[in-house]
């Protein structure tokens, strides 16, 4: 299969390039640019030397049409919107990794991400790719929206309860932590080395564009839930998310039976990986791979729920998940070129 990359050079394209040179399935790469066509791809990435000689390709779809089979959109939010109708209506499968096709109703979208949504029939043909809980509609999808970093954390650690509708209607609160490369690869005064080093700040309080996101999966499963509590913060970390997640549910359970739920529930699921009782998930624990890690239990003495939920941003929250709806839409076991183990230290 060959495979198309728009927006190769942000960190979610590298990491793209990355794990495709590995999968047995991917025949070729071509990257593409809207403004760096011509430059060599090593000169964004020298470390990938050896994988890539290519240059950065103009975006023409004819050539498109003539040159892959699928296409991977990995450029900011805007980009996929002009371009994924084009693709999709050109023949081409598209996995999209920005925002731009998540949010199933588009004035919701413009008030979030303050821009203009894509064409809704594009938006209405895309499907919500979270490859655990969306397996059936992946794989006969050619348009796909790729999750958020923050909401795949969250969804994975809400789903056992949301879809069983044990959830306290109006009381899910989300305290989620992230790496510095989840701003993607433009510098900014908040990611600058000497602001954040040494530093821990929350961001976009009560404004964060992935919460609309989050309720919109949480409500499909469990209709009755009110609005969450979503906040963001950024730790002075390269890599990784940790969603710490505070609610109560609707039935008397034990930390024991709560587990057993989650352990039930993910038995079948290669990349999510249920601690045992008492052992919460390091965000190193997940670094580099694949993996959503989750640790469960109750506070018998309150009825209130806390879960822990890492994931790599750059892998299960983006490139990674991506991967894993590629192989899911090809018939592929899911965890085909993605099986490499987390880094540690």
């Amino acid at each position: 299969m060959k495979i198309g990359i728009i927006g190769a050079t942000g960190y979610g394209g590298a990491e793209l390039v990355r794990i495709l040179n590995h999968h047995p399935y991917a025949e070729d790469c071509i990257l593409y640019s809207s403004t760096g066509e011509g430059n060599a791809y090593t000169d964004s990435y020298p470390h990938l030397r050896n994988l890539t000689k290519q240059s950065l390709q103009p975006i023409h779809i004819e050539t498109i049409q003539e040159e892959i089979d699928v296409m991977f959109m990995a450029a900011p939010p805007g980009v996929s919107g002009e371009w994924s109708p084009q693709l999709a209506a050109a023949g081409i499968p598209v996995i999209d990794l920005s925002g731009d096709l998540r949010i199933q109703n588009p004035a919701v979208y413009e008030k979030w991400y303050k821009r203009k949504a894509a064409p809704k029939e594009t938006i209405q043909n895309a499907v919500y790719g979270l490859a655990e809980l969306q397996k059936e509609e992946i794989q006969t999808a050619k348009l796909i929206a790729n999750p958020g970093c923050f909401p795949t954390a969250v969804l994975l650690g809400l789903a056992p309860l949301a879809q069983q509708k044990l959830l306290q209607d109006s009381f899910v609160i989300i305290d989620a932590k992230t790496g510095v490369s989840g701003a993607g690869r433009k510098a900014s005064m908040g990611t600058h080395f000497s602001e954040l080093n040494d530093n821990f700040n929350i961001y976009k309080v009560n404004k964060h564009q992935h919460t609309p996101e989050i309720e919109q999966q949480l409500t499909a499963w469990q209709p009755n839930l009110k609005p969450v509590t979503f906040s963001a913060h950024l730790a002075p970390m390269t890599r990784g998310i940790m969603a710490t997640i505070y609610t109560e549910v609707t039935s008397e359970m034990s930390s024991a039976q709560l587990r057993e739920l989650y352990s039930e529930f993910y038995q079948d699921s290669y990349f999510v990986r249920v601690r045992p009782e008492g052992e919460y998930p390091a965000t190193k624990e997940v670094y580099g791979s694949n993996f959503c890690d989750i640790g469960v239990t109750i506070d018998e003495r309150t009825n209130r729920v806390t879960i822990v939920s890492v994931i790599d941003n750059l892998m299960k929250g983006a490139a990674g998940q991506a991967v894993q709806n590629l192989n899911v839409m090809n018939g592929w076991k899911e965890e085909t070129g993605l099986t490499m183990t987390p880094v540690y230290p």
